[in-house]
């Protein structure tokens, strides 16, 4: 097989099994989902069954992804006007690449009893509600799973990649430079990622969501090592990043040497994190310098939702524990 830099990058393949993540996604995207109606509200519950396995290839310049699961949810409700409980089962025998989420079947069965008003509720309403989670499990799998796994191509540095996106939420700037090609053993094309973010809390505190154990753990959902000193080692998401810290500045600054996983052998990009007080918020400014050309778009999914949607939801969950 080649190595990177070297023969045609097209025939590069890279697999990765996604079994594990996936079982926690699924947990995450189905369990608690409620769905009311007229007839009366429901709870799915736990996960009871999980069979099946997942996984995404990276095969000529493209990201192949193969799943095949069999579930099965518990459910319960409560009847609106009797104010009668039951509970049931939904079973989704065969969710796979094959078939369209739509057109995933989706069966929904009660324990013995009245309350057929809830089965129905479940079957219409429900059934919407879970197809939504599963959507929003394979757009994870194609995205936050996927972290790093595109890989190089024979396209010019610099081909669309002068690209602006215009502001949306919290997000005051996004944008991407074109870099000089770095050399680490062999060429590899860069870019530079820029991105601001503003969150509800002060420098301080958002400075050590990135330097406090428990706390990155907490985010990013994660065993992780965190050794936030001048050439402490960093490694998150399963092992999906790491890299070291290389300036730290309390409440200010922080610079990284950062990877993924997939990109070439010890090739690092450079991370600038800095903090600026706005009052009862703080603008964090990314500048990622060094990312390999194939890898910006995934890089930049990282950033914003690995670490800035995860760490605005700690943020929430911490202002609601306290009020």
């Amino acid at each position: 097989m080649a190595k990177w830099g070297q023969g045609d990058p097209r025939w590069i393949v890279e697999e990765r099994d996604a079994t594990s993540w996936s079982k926690r996604k699924l947990k995450e995207v189905l369990e608690g989902l409620v769905v009311e109606g007229e007839a009366g509200r429901c709870e799915i519950g736990d996960l009871k069954h999980v069979e099946g396995e997942a996984s995404c290839n990276s095969r000529k310049g493209k990201l192949i992804f193969f799943y095949e699961w069999n579930l099965r949810l518990s459910w319960k409700g409560t009847v609106k006007e009797s104010g009668e409980k039951h509970k049931g089962s939904v079973e989704i025998p065969n969710l796979s690449e094959e078939n369209e989420v739509d057109d995933t079947e989706i069966n929904v069965s009660k324990k013995k009893g009245e309350g057929d008003v809830l089965k129905d509720l479940m079957r219409t309403e429900g059934t919407t509600k879970v197809r939504e989670a599963l959507r929003d499990y394979l757009k994870a799998l194609k995205t936050e799973f996927t972290l790093g796994m595109i890989l190089p191509t024979k396209a010019p540095v610099g081909q669309e990649l002068a690209t602006e996106r215009k502001p949306s939420g919290n997000t005051v700037q996004d944008s991407v430079t074109p870099q000089s090609p770095d050399m680490v053993g062999v060429k590899i094309p860069t870019v530079r990622i820029h991105m601001r973010e503003v969150f509800n809390s002060p420098a301080d505190e958002l400075y050590s969501i990135f330097t406090n154990k428990e706390l990155v753990q907490k985010f990013s959902k994660c065993p992780a090592m965190i050794e936030a000193e001048k050439g402490g080692k960093l490694q998150m998401f399963e092992g999906c990043v790491s890299g070291e810290y290389t300036e730290l500045v309390p409440s200010q600054r922080i610079v990284l040497k950062w990877r993924c996983r997939s990109w070439p052998d010890e090739h690092y990009a450079t991370v600038a994190l800095n903090f600026q007080d706005l009052a009862a918020q703080s603008e964090l400014e990314l500048e990622c310098k060094g990312v390999p050309v194939s890898h910006e778009e995934s890089t930049r999914q990282c950033w914003k939702k690995q670490y800035f949607e995860e760490i605005h939801i700690l943020l929430q969950q911490s202002k609601d524990i306290m009020e």
